[in-house]
């Protein structure tokens, strides 16, 4: 069966048109989205999403149309229309039209279902490389829909052997464009809380290395890359990634970190008995 999407109030078939002209997020940019999947048939710790997307929308200013319960019986519906097992939904929240192209008046939610991605997994065994970028995200507590200089440096990742950009700026490290960043120093887990998002994949990782690892959260220096014995990245899609060269210098000693692996199987066993 197709996947298909909701927008105020409807359900229709993933290809319909939806959009005006004179919405605010083609307008003005000014829109943000969430994006998280299923295991097992049951969303991931869809809780922490709904609460990550309320503050988000509380954030911007934008009032949701629809309550927890109300959404989580919209994205049941999307489910079963899909006829998968296993899906990914995509949520996005606009400034709605706007008549002056300016002020909010009601804004526009949309739902789409997507099929499950695949987020360059042979990097889970081998790694990735990502380059350095100054940079700081407006509002990076919010998942907003300006991604432009992910875009801009797509062509330049590609020429390099890149998969992502590793954001920083006056001396700290904060994020990569679509996950979080971590760095192991010895048996020491340490990882950026200023301009970052507070991913959920991120919050799994912390709760389950607590059990085995000293974790630092505090503001991470670009500086720590020089003495940095594993670096990875988390996300709905990459999970635990190791990322084994930034820039033009190795991590460690180029190979995914026996620690960064060890936490990926954690996480890959909370998903695989997620909703059991």
């Amino acid at each position: 069966m197709p996947f298909h999407l909701y927008f105020n109030g409807e359900i229709s078939p993933l290809d319909s048109t939806i959009f005006k002209s004179n919405d605010l997020a083609i307008l003005r940019g000014f829109g943000m989205f969430d994006y998280f999947r299923t295991y097992n048939g049951v969303p991931f710790r869809w809780d922490d999403y709904w609460q990550r997307f309320e503050n988000s929308a509380k954030l911007l200013k934008l009032p949701l149309p629809l309550n927890q319960g109300e959404v989580a019986k919209i994205l049941a519906d999307l489910h079963a229309l899909s006829g998968e097992p296993e899906v990914a939904f995509r949520f996005v929240l606009t400034g709605g039209y706007a008549p002056d192209s300016v002020h909010v008046v009601e804004p526009n939610f949309l739902i789409r279902t997507e099929a499950l991605p695949q987020d360059n997994p042979a990097a889970l065994l081998k790694g990735m490389k990502v380059l350095q970028y100054q940079y700081v995200r407006d509002l990076p507590e919010i998942k907003t829909t300006n991604y432009v200089h992910m875009v801009l440096m797509a062509d330049e990742m590609k020429k390099q052997g890149a998969s992502d950009l590793l954001f920083h700026k006056d001396g700290e490290i904060s994020e990569l464009t679509r996950s979080n960043f971590f760095i192991f120093k010895g048996d020491t887990l340490i990882t950026s809380d200023t301009n970052i998002l507070r991913g959920i994949t991120r919050k799994v990782v912390l709760e389950l290395a607590d059990a085995h690892f000293k974790v630092e959260v505090r503001p991470l220096l670009y500086s720590e890359l020089e003495t940095a014995d594993e670096a990875f990245t988390t996300s709905s899609t990459k999970w635990v990634m190791p990322i084994v060269q930034i820039g033009d210098k190795l991590v460690g000693d180029g190979k995914a970190g026996k620690r960064t692996l060890f936490l990926q199987e954690l996480f890959k066993k909370v998903v695989v008995d997620w909703g059991k």
